[in-house]
């Protein structure tokens, strides 16, 4: 891969770093406000508990997004950057433009999608 790609995908990755980093902080005080709110009756009480559940899975998968994107950005530094963890072929430009943090190609992403 061309050094300007690397830089391209590079920034990318930072960006939504540091957008994933917002949201989670984001999520987090407002989960802090939700458990300090004076709650009257169990309606009340069933819609905090449902917005905290969906607020949890969403910082959840930020999460591991995050964690992949740490990964990635390793292989960046290290030069490996592109290359499928399990076949060692290259990922495609395109799947990366559409995930930059992808660490399988698209063949090999099924068969560990179906593993799973």
């Amino acid at each position: 891969m061309q050094e300007s790609e690397l830089k391209y995908f590079k920034e990318i990755l930072e960006g939504r770093k540091e957008q994933i980093l917002k949201n989670i902080k984001g999520v987090n005080d407002e989960l802090n406000q939700l458990s300090t709110l004076e709650l009257n009756d169990e309606g009340d009480y069933a819609s905090v508990d449902n917005s905290s559940m969906v607020e949890s899975a969403i910082v959840h998968q930020q999460e591991q997004e995050l964690r992949e994107i740490n990964v990635v950005l390793g292989k960046i530094a290290s030069g490996e950057y592109g290359i499928c963890e399990m076949c060692e072929d290259p990922i495609g430009f395109q799947r990366l433009k559409v995930k930059p943090h992808a660490i399988y190609c698209i063949d090999c992403r099924e068969i560990v999608e179906k593993s799973k």
